[in-house]
Protein backbone atom coordinates (compact mmCIF):
# COMPACT_ATOMS: atom_id res chain seq x y z
CA UNK A 1 0.00 0.00 0.00
CA UNK A 2 1.36 3.69 -0.53
CA UNK A 3 2.84 5.51 1.82
CA UNK A 4 0.51 8.45 2.34
CA UNK A 5 1.89 11.92 2.44
CA UNK A 6 1.85 12.64 6.88
CA UNK A 7 2.47 16.27 7.40
CA UNK A 8 -0.99 17.98 7.56
CA UNK A 9 -1.10 22.01 7.37
CA UNK A 10 -4.44 22.67 7.42
CA UNK A 11 -6.30 24.58 10.28
CA UNK A 12 -5.98 22.60 13.50
CA UNK A 13 -5.40 19.51 12.11
CA UNK A 14 -3.32 17.11 14.17
CA UNK A 15 0.17 16.70 12.81
CA UNK A 16 1.64 13.40 12.74
CA UNK A 17 4.33 13.93 15.54
CA UNK A 18 3.52 16.97 18.07
CA UNK A 19 7.21 18.22 18.77
CA UNK A 20 7.50 20.52 22.41
CA UNK A 21 4.74 21.66 23.96
CA UNK A 22 5.95 19.65 27.14
CA UNK A 23 6.30 22.70 29.38
CA UNK A 24 3.03 23.97 28.54
CA UNK A 25 0.70 20.61 28.91
CA UNK A 26 2.39 20.00 32.35
CA UNK A 27 0.75 23.68 33.10
CA UNK A 28 -2.34 22.32 32.05
CA UNK A 29 -2.01 18.97 34.41
CA UNK A 30 -1.24 21.63 37.19
CA UNK A 31 -4.06 23.45 37.11
CA UNK A 32 -6.35 19.86 36.49
CA UNK A 33 -4.60 19.39 39.95
CA UNK A 34 -6.48 21.70 41.98
CA UNK A 35 -8.89 21.01 44.05
CA UNK A 36 -10.27 24.60 44.64
CA UNK A 37 -10.28 26.26 41.17
CA UNK A 38 -8.14 29.65 41.65
CA UNK A 39 -6.53 29.28 38.13
CA UNK A 40 -8.18 29.11 35.08
CA UNK A 41 -6.06 29.08 31.73
CA UNK A 42 -5.61 30.84 28.59
CA UNK A 43 -4.04 29.29 25.40
CA UNK A 44 -2.52 31.99 23.67
CA UNK A 45 -0.24 32.78 20.73
CA UNK A 46 -0.08 33.87 17.09
CA UNK A 47 -1.78 32.00 14.08
CA UNK A 48 -0.23 29.11 13.19
CA UNK A 49 1.69 27.91 16.64
CA UNK A 50 -1.00 24.97 17.24
CA UNK A 51 -3.07 26.46 19.84
CA UNK A 52 -5.87 24.15 18.23
CA UNK A 53 -3.86 21.30 18.27
CA UNK A 54 -2.58 21.23 21.91
CA UNK A 55 -5.68 22.07 22.57
CA UNK A 56 -7.03 19.17 21.81
CA UNK A 57 -4.18 16.85 23.12
CA UNK A 58 -5.12 18.30 26.45
CA UNK A 59 -8.84 16.98 26.31
CA UNK A 60 -7.68 13.20 26.59
CA UNK A 61 -5.59 14.08 29.50
CA UNK A 62 -8.39 15.54 31.63
CA UNK A 63 -10.71 13.08 30.53
CA UNK A 64 -8.05 10.08 31.85
CA UNK A 65 -7.99 12.37 35.22
CA UNK A 66 -11.65 12.17 35.47
CA UNK A 67 -12.63 15.48 34.08
CA UNK A 68 -15.53 16.00 31.58
CA UNK A 69 -14.78 18.29 28.85
CA UNK A 70 -17.07 20.31 26.97
CA UNK A 71 -16.56 22.95 24.60
CA UNK A 72 -16.10 24.10 21.04
CA UNK A 73 -14.98 26.92 18.76
CA UNK A 74 -16.54 30.16 19.54
CA UNK A 75 -17.70 32.57 16.83
CA UNK A 76 -18.94 36.46 17.10
CA UNK A 77 -22.87 35.41 17.35
CA UNK A 78 -21.84 33.47 19.86
CA UNK A 79 -21.53 36.67 21.97
CA UNK A 80 -24.32 38.71 20.70
CA UNK A 81 -26.01 38.90 23.38
CA UNK A 82 -26.22 37.37 26.76
CA UNK A 83 -29.27 34.90 25.76
CA UNK A 84 -27.18 33.62 23.13
CA UNK A 85 -23.86 32.98 25.14
CA UNK A 86 -26.06 31.04 27.41
CA UNK A 87 -27.51 28.38 24.70
CA UNK A 88 -24.19 28.24 23.62
CA UNK A 89 -22.99 26.99 26.99
CA UNK A 90 -26.41 24.93 27.71
CA UNK A 91 -25.38 23.44 24.24
CA UNK A 92 -22.41 22.51 25.55
CA UNK A 93 -23.33 21.21 28.92
CA UNK A 94 -25.94 19.21 27.81
CA UNK A 95 -23.13 16.52 26.25
CA UNK A 96 -22.30 15.43 29.55
CA UNK A 97 -25.72 15.99 31.27
CA UNK A 98 -27.64 14.05 29.01
CA UNK A 99 -26.74 10.39 30.48
CA UNK A 100 -27.62 11.86 34.13
CA UNK A 101 -31.36 11.08 35.46
CA UNK A 102 -33.86 13.58 37.44
CA UNK A 103 -36.19 11.36 39.83
CA UNK A 104 -39.39 13.22 40.93
CA UNK A 105 -41.90 12.75 43.09
CA UNK A 106 -45.39 11.70 40.46
CA UNK A 107 -47.75 13.45 42.92
CA UNK A 108 -48.58 13.76 46.45
CA UNK A 109 -50.40 10.74 48.40
CA UNK A 110 -49.40 7.01 49.35
CA UNK A 111 -46.66 5.44 48.23
CA UNK A 112 -43.56 6.36 46.27
CA UNK A 113 -44.55 7.11 42.54
CA UNK A 114 -41.87 9.03 40.65
CA UNK A 115 -40.64 10.01 37.13
CA UNK A 116 -37.70 10.06 35.47
CA UNK A 117 -36.18 12.56 33.22
CA UNK A 118 -33.09 12.54 31.51
CA UNK A 119 -31.28 16.28 32.04
CA UNK A 120 -30.53 16.69 28.26
CA UNK A 121 -30.98 20.58 26.57
CA UNK A 122 -34.38 20.75 26.40
CA UNK A 123 -34.31 20.28 30.55
CA UNK A 124 -31.29 22.70 31.10
CA UNK A 125 -33.37 25.42 29.09
CA UNK A 126 -36.48 24.48 31.42
CA UNK A 127 -34.64 25.00 34.30
CA UNK A 128 -33.01 28.11 33.28
CA UNK A 129 -36.63 29.44 32.11
CA UNK A 130 -37.36 28.67 35.55
CA UNK A 131 -34.61 30.27 37.79
CA UNK A 132 -34.97 33.66 39.43
CA UNK A 133 -32.86 36.55 38.22
CA UNK A 134 -30.53 37.83 35.74
CA UNK A 135 -29.08 35.52 33.28
CA UNK A 136 -26.28 35.58 34.77
CA UNK A 137 -28.09 34.53 37.89
CA UNK A 138 -29.94 31.42 35.80
CA UNK A 139 -26.78 30.16 34.42
CA UNK A 140 -25.19 29.93 38.14
CA UNK A 141 -27.84 27.90 38.98
CA UNK A 142 -28.11 25.81 36.63
CA UNK A 143 -24.06 24.90 37.12
CA UNK A 144 -24.59 23.93 40.57
CA UNK A 145 -27.83 22.28 39.87
CA UNK A 146 -25.43 20.35 37.25
CA UNK A 147 -22.05 19.81 39.83
CA UNK A 148 -24.65 18.36 42.55
CA UNK A 149 -25.81 15.69 40.64
CA UNK A 150 -22.21 15.10 38.96
CA UNK A 151 -20.58 14.86 41.99
CA UNK A 152 -21.65 11.75 43.74
CA UNK A 153 -20.41 10.08 40.50
CA UNK A 154 -16.97 10.28 41.36
CA UNK A 155 -16.30 12.98 38.50
CA UNK A 156 -13.21 15.56 39.27
CA UNK A 157 -15.32 18.23 37.53
CA UNK A 158 -15.90 20.21 33.91
CA UNK A 159 -13.01 21.54 31.69
CA UNK A 160 -15.22 24.39 29.49
CA UNK A 161 -12.69 24.45 26.39
CA UNK A 162 -13.46 27.53 23.56
CA UNK A 163 -11.43 27.99 20.67
CA UNK A 164 -11.52 31.64 18.67
CA UNK A 165 -12.69 33.19 22.49
CA UNK A 166 -11.05 36.60 21.15
CA UNK A 167 -14.10 36.94 18.90
CA UNK A 168 -16.06 37.67 22.24
CA UNK A 169 -17.04 40.67 23.25
CA UNK A 170 -19.36 43.24 25.33
CA UNK A 171 -21.89 45.35 23.31
CA UNK A 172 -22.79 48.07 25.64
CA UNK A 173 -24.25 50.39 23.15
CA UNK A 174 -27.31 47.43 23.13
CA UNK A 175 -26.35 46.58 26.89
CA UNK A 176 -25.46 43.51 26.40
CA UNK A 177 -22.58 41.86 28.37
CA UNK A 178 -21.75 38.21 27.16
CA UNK A 179 -18.01 38.26 28.08
CA UNK A 180 -18.86 40.24 31.57
CA UNK A 181 -21.35 37.56 32.24
CA UNK A 182 -19.16 34.68 31.55
CA UNK A 183 -16.07 35.75 33.75
CA UNK A 184 -18.76 36.74 36.50
CA UNK A 185 -20.28 33.39 36.41
CA UNK A 186 -17.14 31.38 36.74
CA UNK A 187 -15.74 33.47 39.11
CA UNK A 188 -19.14 32.92 41.58
CA UNK A 189 -19.13 29.40 41.00
CA UNK A 190 -15.53 28.87 41.85
CA UNK A 191 -15.64 30.77 44.74
CA UNK A 192 -18.26 28.20 45.96
CA UNK A 193 -16.25 25.54 45.28
CA UNK A 194 -17.65 23.83 42.03
CA UNK A 195 -14.96 22.81 40.23
CA UNK A 196 -15.91 23.57 36.18
CA UNK A 197 -12.60 25.04 35.04
CA UNK A 198 -12.31 27.43 32.33
CA UNK A 199 -9.95 27.33 29.58
CA UNK A 200 -9.84 29.85 26.67
CA UNK A 201 -7.84 29.65 23.53
CA UNK A 202 -7.03 32.68 21.40
CA UNK A 203 -4.89 35.14 19.31
CA UNK A 204 -2.48 37.60 21.66
CA UNK A 205 -5.79 40.07 22.50
CA UNK A 206 -7.57 37.81 24.30
CA UNK A 207 -5.86 38.20 27.65
CA UNK A 208 -5.96 42.01 27.46
CA UNK A 209 -9.33 41.61 26.50
CA UNK A 210 -10.55 40.14 29.42
CA UNK A 211 -8.83 41.97 31.30
CA UNK A 212 -10.40 45.45 30.36
CA UNK A 213 -13.71 43.68 30.74
CA UNK A 214 -13.05 42.71 34.24
CA UNK A 215 -9.78 43.88 36.10
CA UNK A 216 -10.01 40.54 38.37
CA UNK A 217 -9.63 38.00 35.24
CA UNK A 218 -5.67 39.27 35.36
CA UNK A 219 -6.13 36.79 39.05
CA UNK A 220 -8.49 33.96 37.57
CA UNK A 221 -5.97 33.33 34.97
CA UNK A 222 -2.93 31.85 34.23
CA UNK A 223 -1.91 32.81 30.74
CA UNK A 224 0.07 29.94 28.46
CA UNK A 225 2.18 31.77 25.70
CA UNK A 226 2.82 29.85 22.48
CA UNK A 227 5.45 30.69 20.47
CA UNK A 228 7.87 29.27 17.23
CA UNK A 229 9.63 25.52 18.30
CA UNK A 230 12.89 25.87 18.73
CA UNK A 231 15.71 24.20 16.62
CA UNK A 232 15.57 20.90 18.71
CA UNK A 233 11.92 20.23 18.31
CA UNK A 234 11.38 21.81 14.57
CA UNK A 235 13.59 19.20 13.66
CA UNK A 236 11.78 16.90 15.27
CA UNK A 237 8.62 17.55 14.06
CA UNK A 238 10.61 17.31 10.58
CA UNK A 239 12.04 14.14 10.77
CA UNK A 240 10.14 12.06 12.95
CA UNK A 241 7.11 11.36 10.43
CA UNK A 242 9.71 10.45 8.10
CA UNK A 243 10.63 7.10 10.40
CA UNK A 244 7.62 5.31 10.16
CA UNK A 245 7.88 2.30 8.80
CA UNK A 246 6.93 1.49 4.84
CA UNK A 247 8.19 5.73 4.47
CA UNK A 248 9.70 5.99 1.13
CA UNK A 249 11.49 9.50 1.88
CA UNK A 250 14.09 11.03 3.79
CA UNK A 251 14.85 14.26 4.06
CA UNK A 252 18.56 14.84 3.96
CA UNK A 253 20.18 17.49 6.89
CA UNK A 254 20.78 20.57 4.80
CA UNK A 255 17.10 20.09 3.51
CA UNK A 256 15.81 19.93 7.23
CA UNK A 257 18.17 22.77 8.01
CA UNK A 258 16.83 25.36 5.06
CA UNK A 259 13.19 24.13 6.69
CA UNK A 260 13.56 25.19 9.69
CA UNK A 261 15.04 28.91 8.92
CA UNK A 262 12.75 29.02 6.09
CA UNK A 263 9.67 28.36 8.88
CA UNK A 264 10.93 30.38 11.58
CA UNK A 265 9.53 27.22 14.00
CA UNK A 266 6.20 27.51 13.52
CA UNK A 267 4.27 24.13 13.32
CA UNK A 268 1.93 25.55 10.09
CA UNK A 269 4.75 26.53 7.87
CA UNK A 270 6.29 23.30 9.09
CA UNK A 271 3.75 21.30 8.03
CA UNK A 272 3.25 23.17 4.51
CA UNK A 273 6.82 23.17 3.75
CA UNK A 274 7.27 19.88 4.55
CA UNK A 275 3.93 18.17 2.54
CA UNK A 276 4.94 20.53 -0.70
CA UNK A 277 8.39 18.79 -0.39
CA UNK A 278 7.23 15.14 0.31
CA UNK A 279 5.12 15.54 -2.67
CA UNK A 280 7.86 16.92 -4.83
CA UNK A 281 10.83 14.06 -3.73
CA UNK A 282 7.95 11.45 -4.57
CA UNK A 283 7.48 12.23 -7.69
CA UNK A 284 11.36 13.25 -8.84
CA UNK A 285 11.80 9.31 -7.30
CA UNK A 286 9.17 8.13 -9.27
CA UNK A 287 10.63 9.45 -12.57
CA UNK A 288 14.13 8.60 -11.87
CA UNK A 289 15.47 12.31 -11.90
CA UNK A 290 17.44 14.66 -9.03
CA UNK A 291 16.04 15.45 -6.36
CA UNK A 292 15.85 19.45 -5.76
CA UNK A 293 14.43 21.24 -3.37
CA UNK A 294 12.70 24.11 -5.02
CA UNK A 295 12.20 26.20 -1.81
CA UNK A 296 11.17 29.42 -3.28
CA UNK A 297 8.24 27.84 -5.39
CA UNK A 298 7.29 26.74 -2.27
CA UNK A 299 7.32 29.94 -0.48
CA UNK A 300 5.71 31.52 -3.00
CA UNK A 301 2.72 28.73 -3.10
CA UNK A 302 2.91 29.20 0.98
CA UNK A 303 2.67 32.94 0.02
CA UNK A 304 -0.79 32.64 -1.73
CA UNK A 305 -2.79 30.04 0.18
CA UNK A 306 -1.42 31.78 3.27
CA UNK A 307 -1.17 35.50 3.20
CA UNK A 308 -2.59 36.70 0.44
CA UNK A 309 -6.12 36.79 1.34
CA UNK A 310 -4.50 38.66 4.79
CA UNK A 311 -3.02 41.54 2.35
CA UNK A 312 -5.97 41.30 0.28
CA UNK A 313 -7.49 43.36 3.26
CA UNK A 314 -5.56 45.91 3.19
CA UNK A 315 -5.83 49.00 1.15
CA UNK A 316 -3.26 51.06 -0.71
CA UNK A 317 -1.95 52.86 2.26
CA UNK A 318 -1.92 50.34 4.40
CA UNK A 319 0.25 48.36 2.24
CA UNK A 320 2.11 51.44 2.55
CA UNK A 321 2.07 51.31 6.09
CA UNK A 322 2.87 47.66 6.87
CA UNK A 323 5.77 47.84 4.03
CA UNK A 324 7.58 50.80 6.48
CA UNK A 325 7.17 48.36 9.14
CA UNK A 326 8.62 45.38 7.94
CA UNK A 327 11.72 47.67 7.20
CA UNK A 328 12.38 48.24 10.52
CA UNK A 329 14.74 45.92 12.09
CA UNK A 330 12.49 44.54 14.55
CA UNK A 331 9.67 43.87 12.47
CA UNK A 332 8.65 40.75 13.35
CA UNK A 333 8.57 41.60 17.28
CA UNK A 334 7.25 44.08 18.92
CA UNK A 335 7.72 47.62 17.17
CA UNK A 336 6.30 51.46 18.10
CA UNK A 337 4.57 54.29 16.43
CA UNK A 338 7.65 56.68 16.55
CA UNK A 339 9.53 53.85 14.89
CA UNK A 340 7.08 53.57 11.99
CA UNK A 341 7.05 57.37 11.76
CA UNK A 342 11.04 58.01 12.02
CA UNK A 343 11.10 55.18 9.16
CA UNK A 344 8.83 56.50 7.26
CA UNK A 345 10.37 60.03 6.50
CA UNK A 346 12.40 58.83 3.80
CA UNK A 347 8.47 58.46 1.88
CA UNK A 348 7.71 60.99 -0.49
CA UNK A 349 4.18 61.14 1.94
CA UNK A 350 5.57 60.10 4.86
CA UNK A 351 3.38 59.43 8.58
CA UNK A 352 2.33 61.55 11.18
CA UNK A 353 1.81 60.03 14.94
CA UNK A 354 -1.76 60.49 14.50
CA UNK A 355 -2.58 59.21 10.73
CA UNK A 356 -0.34 55.81 12.15
CA UNK A 357 -2.50 55.44 15.30
CA UNK A 358 -5.67 55.13 13.31
CA UNK A 359 -4.15 53.27 10.64
CA UNK A 360 -3.34 50.87 13.59
CA UNK A 361 -6.30 50.57 15.02
CA UNK A 362 -7.85 49.48 11.63
CA UNK A 363 -5.12 47.22 10.85
CA UNK A 364 -5.82 45.21 14.41
CA UNK A 365 -9.05 44.83 12.87
CA UNK A 366 -8.60 43.50 9.61
CA UNK A 367 -6.33 41.53 12.07
CA UNK A 368 -3.17 41.68 10.70
CA UNK A 369 -1.80 43.89 13.89
CA UNK A 370 -2.56 43.72 17.52
CA UNK A 371 -1.35 45.52 20.06
CA UNK A 372 -0.07 44.09 23.38
CA UNK A 373 -0.51 45.15 27.14
CA UNK A 374 2.49 47.49 26.98
CA UNK A 375 1.31 49.76 24.21
CA UNK A 376 3.85 48.36 21.65
CA UNK A 377 2.37 46.40 18.28
CA UNK A 378 3.25 43.68 16.58
CA UNK A 379 2.38 41.71 13.40
CA UNK A 380 -0.75 38.98 14.28
CA UNK A 381 0.52 36.99 11.61
CA UNK A 382 3.94 35.13 12.29
CA UNK A 383 6.77 35.70 9.52
CA UNK A 384 4.20 38.71 7.65
CA UNK A 385 7.24 40.76 7.64
CA UNK A 386 9.10 38.68 5.13
CA UNK A 387 5.96 38.06 3.05
CA UNK A 388 5.84 41.89 2.91
CA UNK A 389 9.10 42.41 2.16
CA UNK A 390 8.78 39.68 -1.09
CA UNK A 391 5.73 41.74 -2.15
CA UNK A 392 7.60 44.64 -2.45
CA UNK A 393 9.91 43.09 -5.00
CA UNK A 394 7.01 42.68 -7.46
CA UNK A 395 4.26 45.54 -6.05
CA UNK A 396 5.60 49.32 -6.49
CA UNK A 397 4.22 49.87 -3.09
CA UNK A 398 6.55 52.57 -1.70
Amino acid sequence: MKFANPFKPGAGHMPPHLAGRGQETRDFARLLGQKTILKNAVLTGLRGVGKTVLLETWKPLAIRRKWLWVGTDLSESASVSEETLVIRFLTDLSVVTSGLVLRQPKAKGFGEEFKEERIGYDKLIELYKKAPGLPSDKLKSILEFVWERLKPLGFKGIVFAYDEAQTMSDHAEKEQYPLSLLLDVFQSIQKKGVPFLLVLVGLPTLFSKLVDTRTFSERMFEVIILTKLNESDSREAITEPLKKKRCPITFPSKTVDLIIVTSGGYPFFIQFICRELYDVFIQKIDIGEELRVPMDEIVRKLDKDFFAGRWGKATDRQRVLLSVIAHLNRADDEFTVQEIVVESQTLKNPFSNSHVNQMLATLIDTGLIYKNRHGRYLFAVPLLGEFILRQMEDEDVV
